[in-house]
């Protein structure tokens, strides 16, 4: 009798995730798993999808993100699966998910009108989701902005004796929930405010479990180098491997300085450190407006972000205030008759969560980054919807695939997908994920390597990528022909598990 399966995809163009060239070949799939990979011409199927002539590859690991309370208020995740993404590593710049009345101040940030039942540390986090999926898998960061806040306010100095035991008891907790590591935000509040030491005596919690250290560094602009360096130390001295979030160099004076940065993890890596970074490819960031004032980006005062000028910084998403969306603050300083650093005080007053877009980046420095074999793609991506979020939120991965790695050449595709799947699972023990191979869990993406690209801009931002066909998460179609197709396969994804 001819085997079955579940799902049958035929003749693509296969790209495993392990940076190996592309080869034709049929995957078949039973349940949540891939069982063959190779061809069977006797294979019955409940579902055969013909993908002559399209690539399939595992579906992207994004590594990077902000959806912490978006997986449960917007659980189709349609501007992550829309664009190949099938897992989000989440609690990313020290924003973390508990303990939840601290994380709730995040929450109504991004999501203002949100109304969210209260649960009792990431043990009851990870519950909250596997009760309520959401169409992507999730694996989470615990944050230490968050962890300190709930401990010791907003307070500006190191923690006593006892407040760094509840940090710690906070940690262990994640820890043993299944967090895939801790991360900071270290130009943040209350993030700013921690010596090296208590990030070494929090990240030690993790040692041995094979759970990194992610972080938001302390310095983009000027200090660079020094915040690289304070980020090695720290997994040095807490025996954790390190991950630098959304690696870039801030501020024009600065450009080029990500050539020395590289050689820095280039340095410990050869000395036995596990140490990667994570990039989006785009020449503008975004955050929190009260960040970028907060760290004098506006009148030249040291802060992390460099000297950014008022004209290259537009409102995001402003709640309440949708006028003020897509300008910058050049234009609405002219507005309201204030000086730059004035008028963005009087936005944040009326629009506390206001985020916004910043471009302060060289082109140059991207590809740089980008071609470095520790670098992995995350899109760092604000769930601001409505809104003018960052184009980066839906559109990471189709751009680096069409625009850097098939119409620039910057790498092959093979290359980027490893980048994208591979790569980051291994990296945050995704075991079984990232991979085509059989046994592994059927997390796949159908795409045209002809036409996938971001089509998303900064003046209108809320547009699925072209060239995505078929997006299965755990075996279950999500996307079908380039449409949502409602369902919510996805899982909690616990460290190595």
């Amino acid at each position: 009798m001819p085997e079955t399966c579940d799902v049958w995809v035929r003749g693509a163009s296969l790209y495993d995730g392990s940076g190996s060239a592309p080869r034709v070949a049929d995957v078949a799939l039973r349940g949540d798993r891939i069982v063959q990979v190779g061809a069977r011409p006797d294979l019955h199927a409940s579902v055969s999808l013909d993908a002559g002539g399209l690539a399939l590859a595992p579906g992207f690991i994004d590594v990077h993100t902000h959806v912490d309370f978006a997986l449960l208020v917007r659980p189709e995740m349609d501007f992550k699966v829309l664009g190949g993404v099938t897992t989000c590593v989440v609690g990313n710049c020290g924003m973390g998910a508990a303990p939840w009345r601290t994380a709730m101040v995040m929450a109504r940030a991004f999501h203002p009108d949100a109304r969210l039942p209260e649960w009792n540390g990431y043990t009851g986090y990870l519950a909250r989701l596997d009760a309520e999926p959401p169409s992507v898998n999730a694996a989470v960061l615990v944050g230490h902005g968050t962890v300190r806040a709930s401990a010791m306010g907003n307070a500006k100095r190191a923690p006593s004796g006892a407040e760094l035991e509840t940090m710690r008891a906070i940690v262990r907790e994640g820890r043993d929930a299944g967090a895939v590591g801790l991360s900071t935000g270290l130009i943040y509040e209350p993030g700013r405010y921690t010596a090296t030491d208590e990030i070494v005596a929090l990240a030690a919690e993790l040692s041995g479990t094979g759970a990194l250290y992610a972080t938001h560094m302390r310095n983009e602009g000027e200090g660079l180098l020094d915040s690289v360096r304070e980020a090695i130390e720290i997994g040095r001295r807490a025996h954790v491997p390190v991950q630098i979030s959304h690696h870039k160099a801030s501020g024009e004076r600065n450009w080029g300085l990500v050539r020395e940065s590289l050689a820095l993890i280039e340095r410990a890596r050869a000395a036995g450190l596990e140490v990667h970074a994570d990039q989006y490819p785009y020449t503008a960031g975004s955050t929190a407006l009260a960040a970028v004032v907060q760290n004098g980006a506006f009148d030249d005062r040291p802060g992390g972000l460099g000297s950014v000028s008022p004209e290259s910084v537009s409102i995001a998403a402003a709640p309440g205030h949708s006028e003020w969306e897509g300008r910058s603050i050049a234009e609405l300083a002219r507005e309201l008759g204030k000086d730059a650093q004035s008028a963005a005080e009087h936005v944040i007053a009326r629009a506390p969560g206001v985020t916004a877009v910043m471009h302060t980046m060289n082109e140059d420095d991207v590809r740089t980054v980008m071609r470095h074999p520790s670098t992995m793609i995350g899109s760092d991506g604000i769930p601001t919807l409505p809104g003018k979020p960052h184009p980066r939120l839906w559109g990471t991965f189709a751009r680096v695939l069409g625009r850097y790695a098939r119409d620039l050449g910057l790498f092959p595709i093979e290359e980027a997908v490893h980048r994208m799947t591979g790569l980051p699972a291994q990296k945050f023990g995704l075991r079984d994920r990232g991979v085509i191979r059989a046994g592994a869990f059927a997390d796949l993406v159908v795409f045209d390597p002809a036409r996938i690209l971001d089509v998303g801009t900064y003046e209108d931002p809320n547009r699925a990528p072209a060239g995505i066909h078929h997006v299965f998460v755990n075996g279950t179609r999500v996307v079908r022909d380039g449409t949502h197709t409602g369902e919510r396969p996805g899982r909690t994804l616990r460290r190595a598990s």
